[in-house]
């Protein structure tokens, strides 16, 4: 009696399981001054759901610049130490040219990604990402 109850119950649950795809590979890179520099740039594309990652390094009570130029697809976020996805900055809301961000000793990341159609065109889109890190 009871296996005529629990193979509709077992059926049930395998019908209601969600398949949960691999997430998109990133790829991180590292951004560093040249010395003396308090500024640098880096050129890249990017393609469908795949973000990339720049991590910098960054001390306690500088102040952060970030430019993006190139399409007007391309987005960013600086997410900042620790964070699980928080960002501190979101350019498709506040624009492409973030300053003025306190910051707080640690790695930033500031992730470059897609949005909407771009995302699903399945083209390459080419940007450019400026940082400046100063004192005060």
């Amino acid at each position: 009696m009871k296996s005529k109850f629990l193979l509709p119950l077992a059926c049930a649950a395998l019908a209601g399981a969600v398949v949960v795809a691999p997430a998109v590979a990133q790829t991180v890179s590292r951004i560093t001054f040249a010395k003396g520099n308090d500024n640098a740039s880096v050129k890249g594309t990017i393609k469908g759901k795949a973000y990339r990652d720049y991590k910098l390094g960054v001390g306690n009570g500088q102040t952060m610049a970030v430019s993006l130029t190139g399409s007007s697809s391309v987005n960013f976020n600086i997410l900042p130490p620790g964070s699980k996805g928080e960002a501190v900055y979101n350019s498709s809301v506040e624009g492409n040219d973030a300053t003025g961000i306190k910051t707080v000793k640690g790695d930033y990341t500031i992730r470059v990604y897609l949005m909407g159609a771009a995302e699903t065109s399945g083209k390459a889109y080419p940007y450019q990402l400026s940082v400046a890190v100063v004192n005060f």
